[in-house]
């Protein structure tokens, strides 16, 4: 009787300790969503945080307007302290940390990454980690130019051409295999590379040529990234170009919107993309710390709406996969 309830003992005390050894393990092997954010300097961001007393549309006196869209106040704490996530982690230049407010875009400013990525991390159970690449000047017909475009006007790829696009997909194959040197608390995690934000489209506008071979470029950018980074149908959400507003008129300028808009509606496109209409978000120069369109006048609630708007339309593909 004793050898019994000894022997039942043992075996009850082995699979408690076994159960345990395997919660350990699952936790140590906790999946973390990543996401690419990718463009140029609106991608960057440069929608200011504090400006002078005589500007508007910066970041601290829009958590103020009651005008303004609500969820900025969500920013920031009760004493008025920026808030930093503990479950959303980002990467941008050389720079690795959790995100918050100002530190991965342009000096002083917010870009898409911040709304994105709060949007994000209120759905996901996972933490998140975005990847973020948004160099200035760069055009999807040169630098961003994806392998299956082939040469520009018969130059080959370099240091203008595909040099962007190259980057990206090489950074980050380098941070999905080296976790523990970008995020050392992370250490452990199984990544999985779940969605592909896209802000871009000022330079390739600039010209007619461009402008033109765009939709066919971005078409190639999307097969490309998804073959280069061994992701079948990796969800993409693309901001349009709407700087001007609905008031925009130059036609190279429409046919990028267009493009952007139209890539997203091909069948086999179709169910894996989102376009996201962005001139509703326009602020002209009179509610804005700058009158310069091509960085949206500087207006921080023009970017927390992009990236906001980028995030819901990122969780609806992910809804429906």
């Amino acid at each position: 009787m004793y050898k019994f309830i000894f022997l039942f003992s043992f075996v009850f005390f082995l699979g408690l300790q076994w159960q345990g050894y395997g919660q350990n393990s699952h936790n140590a092997k906790k999946s973390v969503k990543v996401f690419i954010l990718a463009g140029q300097s609106n991608m960057e961001g440069h929608g200011l945080i504090k400006g002078r007393p005589d500007q508007k549309g910066t970041l601290e006196k829009l958590i103020k307007n009651p005008k303004a869209s609500k969820n900025l106040k969500t920013l920031a704490n009760s004493n008025g302290e920026w808030k930093t996530r503990d479950d959303v982690w980002i990467s941008w230049l050389n720079k690795n940390g959790k995100l918050t407010v100002g530190g991965y875009a342009g000096r002083g400013s917010i870009g898409p990454e911040l709304g994105f990525g709060w949007v994000l991390g209120d759905y996901l159970k996972e933490p998140v980690i975005l990847l973020k690449f948004g160099p200035g000047g760069t055009s999807l017909a040169g630098p961003w130019r994806p392998p299956s475009s082939g040469p520009k006007d018969g130059e080959a790829r370099g240091d203008k051409i595909g040099s962007q696009y190259d980057h990206l997909v090489n950074k980050t194959k380098n941070i999905m295999s080296n976790l523990d040197k970008y995020f050392p608390k992370l250490k452990g995690s199984r990544l999985e590379i779940a969605g592909f934000g896209w802000h871009q489209g000022w330079n390739d506008g600039c010209n007619m040529k461009d402008s033109k071979e765009y939709k066919q470029n971005l078409i190639n950018f999307i097969k490309d990234v998804r073959r280069d980074l061994n992701v079948d149908d990796l969800p993409f959400v693309i901001a349009g170009s709407g700087f001007g507003g609905w008031e925009q008129s130059i036609d190279r300028r429409l046919m990028i919107i267009n493009s952007q808009k139209s890539v997203t509606e091909i069948p086999e496109l179709k169910g894996s993309t989102r376009y996201v209409e962005t001139r509703d978000f326009f602020r002209d120069g009179s509610v804005s710390p700058r009158p310069i369109r091509y960085h949206w006048c500087c207006n921080a609630e023009t970017y927390w709406l992009i990236g906001e708007s980028m995030g819901k339309s990122m969780i609806e593909i992910l809804k429906k996969k």
